[in-house]
């Protein structure tokens, strides 16, 4: 896997460069009272979720102006390289670095912590101190042409017989109701329940493979929490899935707009 996934050592030897920039995700009691990666600044999830409709661009984003302003107050450059990282398998740390992508950072300076702070707590310092970042200005702006789609592209995507969709909800409710010809991908697939890692490249490639989730095609993913497809995304992009969007809109929507969903297995 390319380096959107770093391991501890990775983010280790980085601990004090000054253009990289560790994001702690959880909770401000967490980061202060548990301790957090000496350095880490912290920008809680709650700071960067959207409410139930999310901002004016589309999907569940805070808005621009918003997470402008909350990476320009924890000291955050356009430039920086940034690694994020939570303590619930990477699940919200993705998040963030998704949100990031989606107003302007370069996905190349993005990387998920593999595992979370629990696996790094294991072996690697910790500290309860505060870094002196001193704030910046970040003009965020958000991608029109990024991996973020509307509901009339994912709409085409479904009738598009070279593409694949894939739902990243739970089996009961896939079951319930999902986009006709869709496949079921819980990301909890992808991550070791016993490390908190994610599963190894060749293991990952075999489930995929076996589920019909190709690179060699435009991969389509949607689901009704943020979180969860920005955490499957981050896995496919560093297993080398090039061409890969997300839809962030609920089925609700998808019906009361005419969409199709089919029920069962």
């Amino acid at each position: 896997m390319n380096d959107r996934i770093v391991d501890t050592e990775w983010v280790d030897h980085r601990l004090d460069d000054p253009d990289c920039v560790i994001v702690d995700v959880r909770d401000e009691w967490e980061y202060d009272g548990i301790g957090h990666i000496p350095g880490a600044v912290n920008v809680p999830f709650d700071t960067f979720r959207a409410d139930e409709h999310g901002a004016a661009e589309a999907g569940m984003l805070p808005g621009a102006d918003v997470f402008g302003e909350l990476l320009g107050e924890a000291g955050i450059a356009p430039e920086d390289e940034l690694i994020a990282y939570d303590d619930t398998h990477g699940v919200f740390a993705a998040r963030f670095l998704v949100t990031a992508e989606l107003y302007g950072h370069d996905p190349s300076k993005l990387h998920l912590l593999d595992g979370d702070f629990s696996v790094w707590n294991q072996t690697g310092k910790t500290t309860t101190e505060r870094p002196a970042r001193p704030e910046t200005t970040y003009p965020a702006t958000f991608r029109s042409d990024g991996p973020l789609i509307d509901r009339a592209t994912i709409a085409a995507a479904v009738k598009d017989t070279e593409a694949i969709i894939v739902d990243t909800r739970e089996q009961w409710e896939y079951e319930e109701g999902h986009i006709p010809g869709s496949i079921r991908l819980d990301w909890r697939e992808l991550v070791d329940a016993d490390t908190r890692r994610i599963r190894p490249e060749s293991g990952l490639r075999s489930l995929l493979i076996d589920r019909g989730i190709t690179p060699d095609h435009r991969t389509v993913l949607y689901c009704n929490t943020a979180r969860r497809i920005s955490h499957t995304y981050i896995v496919l992009r560093a297993l080398g899935y090039d061409d890969i969007a997300f839809y962030e809109g609920s089925l609700t929507e998808w019906e009361r707009e005419g969409g199709v969903l089919e029920s069962g297995t």
